[in-house]
């Protein structure tokens, strides 16, 4: 798991491509990215899978600011982003959530 951030210099937002492989997907048939950016909206469109079982999104985030996330593998089951910025305890549950600084 990991992300790249790239910093526009025409706008004051971050292009923020997160990817997930495979096996960090436990094989997931979808993957969809879910946290703050978009209202932690569980039917948000899925992320692209690519030929070799990864699973990839890319989201305009404005800077100078931090979001919380997760991944929600076949709209089931949670997992954290290990190479987040930061993790913050979830208000919603016992598991942490990952942070993405942009």
């Amino acid at each position: 798991m990991a992300f790249k951030k790239q910093y526009l210099k025409s706008k004051a937002v971050c292009k923020v491509t997160f990817k997930i492989s495979k096996d960090e997907a436990h094989e997931a048939e979808s993957v969809r990215l879910v946290g703050d950016f978009n209202d932690w909206d569980k039917t948000t469109a899925p992320m692209k899978k690519l030929k070799d079982g990864s699973f990839t999104a890319t989201v305009e985030l404005a800077k100078d600011a931090e979001y919380q996330f997760r991944y929600l593998l076949n709209d089931s089951e949670w997992e954290n982003d290990w190479s987040a910025d930061a993790y913050v305890p979830s208000a919603m549950s016992f598991d942490n959530n990952s942070v993405v600084q942009v």
